[in-house]
């Protein structure tokens, strides 16, 4: 007779940072999503594991009891990780750190925890769960780029239930290589895809009515990608799920005006555009192919495309780029605010570690803030890290809160939503939208300005009161 064996109960605590400098359009629950790394390795975790998420969304971090102690981290967040990770090494409590910034910096977050996980955890997360268990954990693990096919469910039970929007991906990986982008140093250049009836389910499953597609590309660059993207919003409709969302995608899906739609009646309400620049020579300097290709005279083509569907435009534009004088980021400025793009993320070049941008400005000795790893949490696309070529960083700085100004001005923001929703006919499309822009209006002005609420601005162009989930707030 084989005896049955009982595994030794053990806790798991995963911890999401916050950025102790400023809180950051990444650090709110009104505009973040939940940490879906965590959710992911905390499904991978053995069943006699009781797993927690500490999110400083929330909650301030403050010491629990665990056997073993996991945190991600954006490059902003890196510091206070590191910070929270020493509290328990001090305790002889064994730390593990992944996310983005220590799969670039691998050598520095080594000096922090007691091991790095390099890439995508799935590949490891269970060797070295066993390596634990038997005290033989290593000093770093390093992920492979697996196929998706098998990605598991996210732990949705273990996520606050403050956030406005959930988070579900239905593939990863970037054909494309643009020198300030990192993602294709992450998770690879070839695209991997989910399960489709996986996606669909787990989108079902999220408690939020409003969803984050948080996908590097959902449209993607093949005619594959393409039908795939087609066909999760056909089954999202056919199935009755009855959420909104926006996400991710290149310029060039303007060109499938058929998907567009099957995107609009699947509850997309914006999508994000890295447009980056109206200048065709920064764009080359960049490495912004797709753009090139679509050439910044059919913009607004693009753009129109996107509305007679009924879907509205987030613009993603840099500022501080090689190129840029006061002058062009004051007519990069006019451009917005004319432009048929309906809201903006309006941030400085920052050389984020992994990047191509990184290093070639770190060989020309012109970032600014290199007392690492203090100095990351400066690295939010709001402050001015980098010298630029063209004027001081002090200049870079003060033209900024110049253009977040103009940009962000409330009879600016009243006026494009008013234009969204006559170029969409879609209220909800312009709520999104114009929600957007309260958000990166606060994070840009964060510390320097009294926040404004978007219930307050909304509420003054249509007499209609919403809450800060875009909900009816009788409803």
């Amino acid at each position: 007779m084989v005896e049955s064996v009982t595994l030794e109960s053990r806790r798991l605590l995963l911890i999401n940072p916050k950025n102790s400098y400023r809180k950051g359009i990444y650090n709110s629950s009104e505009y973040s999503v939940p940490p879906i790394n965590l959710g992911i390795i905390a499904a991978l975790t053995p069943a006699h594991w009781q797993v927690e998420i500490l999110d400083e969304n929330f909650e301030a971090f403050t010491y629990r009891e665990a056997d073993l102690v996991g945190l991600t981290a954006l490059t902003s967040q890196v510091n206070r990780a590191y910070e929270i990770a020493g509290i328990y090494r001090e305790r002889g409590i064994k730390t593990v750190l992944g996310g983005i910034h220590a799969s670039m910096i691998p050598i520095e977050a080594a000096h922090y925890v007691d091991t790095v996980v390099e890439g995508e955890g799935e590949s490891v997360w269970a060797g070295l769960i066993h390596d634990f268990e038997n005290n033989n954990l290593k000093k770093h693990y390093k992920g492979e780029l697996l196929p998706m096919v098998d990605s598991p469910f996210q732990r949705l039970d273990l996520y606050h239930r403050g956030y406005a929007l959930g988070a579900v991906q239905t593939t990863r990986g970037c054909p494309m290589k643009c020198d300030f982008c990192s993602v294709h140093a992450i998770n690879g250049r070839k695209y991997r895809h989910r399960n489709l009836a996986d996606v669909v389910s787990e989108f079902g499953d999220i408690p939020q009515n409003r969803v984050y597609i948080v996908d590097d590309d959902f449209y993607g660059y093949t005619r594959k990608s393409a039908e795939r993207a087609s066909e999760i919003c056909s089954k999202i409709i056919a199935e009755n799920v009855k959420k909104e969302w926006y996400t991710f995608t290149s310029m060039h899906i303007a060109e499938d005006e058929s998907t567009l739609r099957l995107m609009a009646d699947a509850g997309c309400r914006v999508v994000l555009l890295g447009i980056e620049s109206e200048i065709v020579d920064q764009l080359q300097a960049s490495g912004k192919k797709t753009n090139l290709r679509i050439g910044t005279d059919n913009y607004e083509k693009v753009f129109s495309a996107f509305h007679r569907n009924g879907i509205a435009v987030l613009g993603s534009f840099i500022f501080g780029l090689d190129s840029d004088t006061p002058e062009s980021i004051n007519r990069r400025v006019d451009y917005y605010i004319n432009s048929g793009v309906d809201c903006i993320q309006a941030g400085i070049l920052t050389p984020l570690p992994g990047t191509g941008t990184y290093y070639q400005l770190l060989k020309e000795n012109r970032i600014t803030h290199t007392n690492y790893p203090a100095d990351w949490e400066h690295y939010t696309f709001f402050n001015t890290v980098i010298e630029p070529l063209n004027m001081s960083s002090a200049q870079l700085r003060d033209i900024m809160y110049e253009a977040w100004e103009k940009i962000y001005d409330i009879k600016v923001m009243k006026k494009k939503y008013l234009q969204t929703l006559k170029r969409t006919g879609n209220p909800k499309a312009a709520a999104w939208a114009l929600h957007a822009n309260v958000g990166y209006r606060n994070t840009a002005f964060e510390g320097t300005k009294e926040m404004i609420d978007f219930t307050e601005i909304y509420k003054s162009i249509t007499g209609i009161a919403l809450d800060k989930n875009l909900n009816l707030k009788d409803a």
